[in-house]
């Protein structure tokens, strides 16, 4: 693969910066929308207080037959939701780069990091979005182009030529082509502007305005790609 050219020559820092913007604004707005969503209750006057009329007291003979008591059930606890429980609480995130855009994944989600030193095989048939078959100790791994589920409206085929890397998925059979690799980093779930709904991106979780980057939603985008399978 060349290294002639790097990848903010098809995507300009300007635009790149611009595109960031875009994904902090349409969280914000998906959050007042879901606020608005809530519907204000109108709270009516207390009713006058009634003055009980004072009845009299009447006794009837009741048989009580006796009625052993059911046990009552015991309530089950709901089940977690997967890949959730790393949003309450700190955790670490691997940050890498596609096609210019910084982009975070929580580090529970990922697998393993496969340089791209050899060829990818191609398959026909497949969405424009599978690159091939990459051959490692653990089986062969499909991956995914990344740029397109991402940047699609950005997106430039000759962002191909400067993949690096293809990051696997924590227990699926695919993984992420990205550019290069940057750093793991500690994250609170204070710092992440939370997506409230799916939105246009569901792949995306939030952002992190002190890392400029995306978090990605891993099992939204792991929906996605089985759905285009």
């Amino acid at each position: 693969m060349s290294d002639s050219l790097a990848v903010q020559h098809y995507v300009p820092a300007q635009t790149l910066q611009c595109y960031l913007d875009s994904l902090l604004q349409e969280a914000a707005a998906d959050l007042a929308l879901a606020e608005q969503s809530i519907p204000d209750v109108p709270v009516s006057p207390a009713a006058e207080a009634r003055t009980p009329q004072a009845l009299s007291p009447v006794t009837v003979p009741v048989e009580t037959p006796a009625v052993s008591a059911e046990p009552e059930p015991t309530p089950q606890a709901a089940a977690p939701v997967s890949g959730g429980s790393w949003r309450e609480q700190p955790f670490d995130a691997l940050l890498f780069n596609v096609g210019g855009l910084t982009l975070a994944v929580p580090l529970v989600s990922l697998g393993s990091i496969h340089p791209l030193d050899g060829p990818i095989t191609p398959l026909f048939g497949q969405p424009d979005w599978f690159l091939g078959l990459l051959p490692t100790g653990q089986g062969s791994l499909r991956v995914v182009d990344t740029a397109r589920w991402v940047m699609p409206e950005r997106y430039h085929p000759e962002l191909r030529e400067e993949l690096r890397y293809v990051i696997s998925i924590q227990g699926f059979d695919w993984g992420l082509a990205v550019h290069s690799v940057s750093e793991s980093v500690r994250l609170d779930p204070a710092q992440v502007k939370w997506r409230s709904g799916a939105g246009k991106r569901p792949w995306l979780a939030g952002t992190v305005i002190d890392h400029m980057c995306a978090l990605l939603d891993v099992g939204a985008l792991a929906a996605l790609i089985s759905h285009s399978s």
